[in-house]
């Protein structure tokens, strides 16, 4: 029994890794405009976690629907208000095999009360100071939809207080943008908000789907575990001081969970 256990834990821990790796080598990000980015100031880093949480994804069969659940919070000392919420399926790592791609045909479909696709925007109005507001969107599979871990990202856009904020999860920066704005020259971690161009770092998550019961208890038990490393997301969540240009010192304690992995190979990942 003991040598099942220590089997089946390698197994999962390799999915893992394998899984973390595969999603790393290919992730769209948003293009560049061609005109200036508008200038969004940064929040507290350690305020990050409470704006986009409690989020569960669905592990399907093909053809079968399900949600993503989260909740919108306000950390902030006043209201925000105009809170818009996009997630998009943008990434895909497909299994057996681990083969992965930024698309794939037959991906879930998402959905809200008016729109549908790999991308839905959702209005989520007015939350309080210090409450929330849960929301869902719904999850749509087809008899065509490859088994695999479909990563979705993120982004919230509101006003507070009259100045617009936005926060973003990983998978809408390139390489280059993470590199540059996580990493300083001696190699140490950081976090430049500024660079990023946003006030803020969301999480991720993911879709599961799968025809057997054997992948769906296994990447159920994956899942589960990306909600406690933020899948899709590298989140730092630090006390900032006074300052708050976007930049924490390397020597902050902090976590650092990331299912893309700390590296990247190119651009777009």
């Amino acid at each position: 029994m003991r040598s099942a256990t220590r089997r089946f834990r390698g197994l999962t821990s390799l999915a893992t890794a394998l899984l973390l790796v595969g999603l790393a080598l290919t992730v769209p990000a948003r293009t560049s405009a061609t005109s200036p980015p508008p200038e969004y100031p940064p929040l507290p880093l350690s305020s990050d976690r409470w704006f986009f949480s409690n989020v569960s994804a669905p592990t399907l069969t093909p053809s079968a629907t399900g949600t993503i659940a989260f909740s919108v919070g306000d950390p902030l000392a006043n209201p925000i208000t105009d809170a818009e919420l996009t997630l998009e399926v943008y990434a895909f790592n497909g299994f057996p095999g681990n083969a992965t791609a930024s698309s794939v045909a037959g991906a879930p479909v998402l959905s809200n009360e008016t729109a549908s696709g790999a991308a839905v925007g959702l209005t989520i109005g007015t939350v309080p100071s210090g409450g929330s507001v849960r929301g869902s969107v719904g999850v749509a599979t087809s008899a065509s939809t490859a088994n695999g871990a479909y990563a979705v990202r993120s982004a919230l856009q509101f006003l507070e207080n009259g100045t617009t904020f936005r926060l973003e999860s990983r998978g809408w920066f390139s390489a280059a943008q993470w590199a540059a704005a996580t990493e300083l020259p001696n190699g140490s971690a950081t976090l430049n908000l500024s660079a990023l161009e946003v006030s803020g770092v969301l999480a991720e998550t993911a879709i599961v789907v799968s025809t057997s019961a054997f992948p769906v208890v296994l990447t159920a038990i994956l899942v589960l575990s990306f909600a406690f490393v933020g899948v899709g997301a590298w989140i730092y969540f630090r006390r900032v001081s006074s300052s708050r240009s976007g930049t924490v010192s390397s020597g902050e304690d902090h976590q650092a969970p990331s299912a893309f992995g700390k590296r990247r190979t190119r651009d777009g990942d």
